[in-house]
């Protein structure tokens, strides 16, 4: 009676365990993270933050996992995505947000962002964020900024030099889908094109656009260079990016893990940005080992000439939210 008191005593104590067990995983929830960049990227570095942070923050319960690469799609349809509550979180392009929200094109005004440092502050600036966030919720609905992010300023790339805005002049620019492009682009004198991120590098290879402009490590780790040996760092725009979650994974989260979301997008704005610099800064001095030819000593005085009297009129047009955060950009010292 004894053994069989002990033996029914451990199955109990198993299957109890098994329920603790089965209780834990179902409190474990997996969430989509998108983006269109490659890993070792500023979108990347914001994922592993903002996942790791969650993961602590939630004790493991709310895990998140990265689809980068344009696996879900690209920048235009992973918006749309999180807005339908197909993916729970990304990261995509303050320009290509544009396609939800026209005035997000004031963060593609040029000439906006002063040097590094003020993107870096700009970009953790809470009255930033929050003219952002509200800009967001005031235009579009299913879908919430929570994060801001930059993969450093963009710079034109193709097969010859851009010392000077007549450098460009004539010539088919691959462009981001937003107003201020194809009014700042053609003001240089050169023709735009739009095409998703992932048709860029056939274009240069074929002659279908003669220039393409972006960050120097997303220039690196997508291989442009290959097809495009010559970037001059013109620095006419930032790089920025913005954080999301889909309205319907945040309708359905405690206000626990609300807090939990908004403190590990808070470390994305703040960490982020200055790690988007040193990837930059780290794939310059590969590009150069490899041979690639960076032109520095590009005329940015004379881009900027003719940018300037577009930046208040630009934000001006685009809308009130675009002229409040314009101000509180050129204001962040």
């Amino acid at each position: 009676m004894r053994i069989l008191a002990s033996i029914i005593r451990g199955a109990v104590a198993l299957a109890v365990l098994a329920l603790q067990a089965g209780a834990h995983a179902d409190d474990v929830k997996h969430y989509r993270f998108a983006h269109d960049q490659q890993l070792n990227s500023g979108y990347s570095v914001a994922y592993d933050i903002f996942s790791a942070r969650l993961k602590e923050l939630s004790k493991g319960t709310m895990l998140v996992d990265q689809y980068p690469g344009a696996q879900l799609g690209q920048e235009p349809q992973i918006l749309q995505l999180v807005k339908s509550g197909d993916i729970d979180f990304a990261i995509v392009s303050s320009a290509n947000t544009s396609t939800i929200s026209p005035q997000a094109g004031v963060m593609s005004l040029h000439f906006l962002f002063r040097n590094e440092d003020h993107i870096v502050k700009a970009l953790g600036d809470e009255k930033v964020f929050a003219a952002i966030r509200d800009m967001i919720d005031g235009t579009v609905q299913g879908i919430h900024a929570i994060g801001l992010g930059t993969q450093g300023f963009r710079y034109m790339y193709g097969k010859k030099e851009v010392q000077k805005a007549d450098d460009v002049k004539g010539y088919k620019v691959r462009v981001q889908a937003t107003a201020t492009e194809d009014t700042m682009f053609p003001a240089y004198g050169a023709q735009t094109v739009h095409m998703p991120f992932g048709s860029v590098y056939t274009s240069l290879q074929t002659g279908v656009v003669d220039f393409a402009e972006n960050g120097m490590n997303v220039y690196l780790i997508n291989r442009h260079y290959e097809v495009a040996p010559v970037i001059s760092m013109t620095e006419h725009e930032a790089n920025n990016a913005i954080l999301w979650i889909s309205d319907k994974l945040w309708q359905s989260l405690s206000a626990e893990q609300k807090q939990w979301v908004m403190t590990a997008a808070r470390d994305v704005s703040t960490q982020e940005p200055k790690r988007g610099f040193d990837l930059e800064h780290a794939a310059a001095i590969k590009l150069e080992k490899m041979g690639v030819k960076i032109v520095k000593d590009v005329d940015k005085a004379g881009f900027q000439k003719i940018a300037d009297p577009y930046l208040d009129k630009l934000a001006h047009d685009l809308g009130p939210h675009a002229e409040k955060i314009k101000d509180l950009i050129k204001a962040t010292n």
